[in-house]
C-alpha cells in the first residue's frame, strides 16, 4: 500500500470514503493524518473514464452542441491515458484489439462509472450543484489470482465539471483552462458547501503529493 497526500479542497478523501460506504469498491482505505491517505496499490487501466450528464468541453465542440443542452442521457466516454497524444478517445474496439482492458473488465468499468454519477448526481444536488460531467479511472486490485476492478486515482474538482444550479458559476478547473481567476476559491466552496472544511477555514492552495511508505 501506498500513502498519499491531498489538499483539502481537493476532497478525494471525502468521495472515496463515502463511495466505499455505498459499496462502490475503491482503492481508499483510511486516512492517516491530516495530510496522508492509507491506499491500496492496484495496477492502474490505461483509460480515463468520462461520464457526461450535460454538453460542454470537447463533447460541445465536437458535436456542435450548445454548452449547457442537457444530454438525453448520461454518455460514458473513454480515453487512452497518453500524453504525449493528448489523451484521445478511444472506442471499445480499440481497447479490446490493444489490450488494455478487457470486454469484462470495460463492463466493470462501465458499471462502475454509472454508479459512481448516480451517488455523484445527488450528491452535488443536494448542495445546490450541478454535475456537468467527471473522468475517473480504474485499476485492477489483485488478491493472490483473483483480480477485481476498483476505482483509483482521485475523483475532485480537478476531474469534474459542477456548475452552481442557480447561478451556472464554475466551480472546478475550467477556471483555470479558461483564465478565468479564483480557481482556489471554488474548490473551496465546494469543500465548504459538502461539509468538508468550515465557514472560517482558509483556503488550501496545495495540490496532490506523493509520498513512498
Amino acid at each position: 500500500m501506498t500513502a498519499k497526500a491531498y489538499s483539502t479542497t481537493a476532497s478525494p478523501e471525502f468521495v472515496f470514503q463515502k463511495l466505499n460506504e455505498i459499496g462502490v469498491p475503491t482503492h481508499f482505505v483510511r486516512r492517516l493524518n491530516m495530510r496522508e491517505q492509507l491506499i491500496r496499490e492496484v495496477e492502474i487501466i490505461p483509460l480515463e473514464v468520462v461520464v457526461r450528464n450535460v454538453a460542454a468541453g470537447s463533447l460541445a465542440t465536437r458535436l456542435g452542441i450548445e454548452e449547457g443542452t442537457q444530454l438525453p442521457r448520461s454518455i460514458i466516454e473513454f480515453y487512452y491515458k497518453n500524453d504525449k497524444l493528448n489523451d484521445p478517445m478511444v472506442s471499445e474496439e480499440h481497447i479490446t484489439a490493444f489490450g488494455w482492458a478487457t470486454t469484462q473488465e470495460i463492463d466493470d468499468m462501465i458499471a462502475l462509472a454509472i454508479r459512481v454519477n448516480d451517488f455523484l448526481s445527488g450528491l452535488f444536488l443536494g448542495v445546490g450543484i450541478r454535475l456537468v460531467d467527471f473522468k475517473m479511472e480504474c485499476g485492477r486490485l489483485w488478491d493472490n489470482d483473483m483480480v477485481r476492478i476498483v476505482v483509483a486515482d482521485e475523483i475532485s474538482p480537478d476531474s469534474c465539471r459542477l456548475w452552481d444550479i442557480k447561478t451556472a458559476d464554475k466551480l472546478d478547473k475550467d477556471r483555470f483552462r479558461r483564465d478565468m481567476g479564483g480557481l482556489i476559491e471554488a474548490y473551496t466552496e465546494v469543500a465548504r458547501r459538502l461539509g468538508i472544511m468550515s465557514e472560517n477555514e482558509p483556503p488550501q492552495g496545495t495540490g496532490p503529493v506523493l509520498v513512498k511508505s
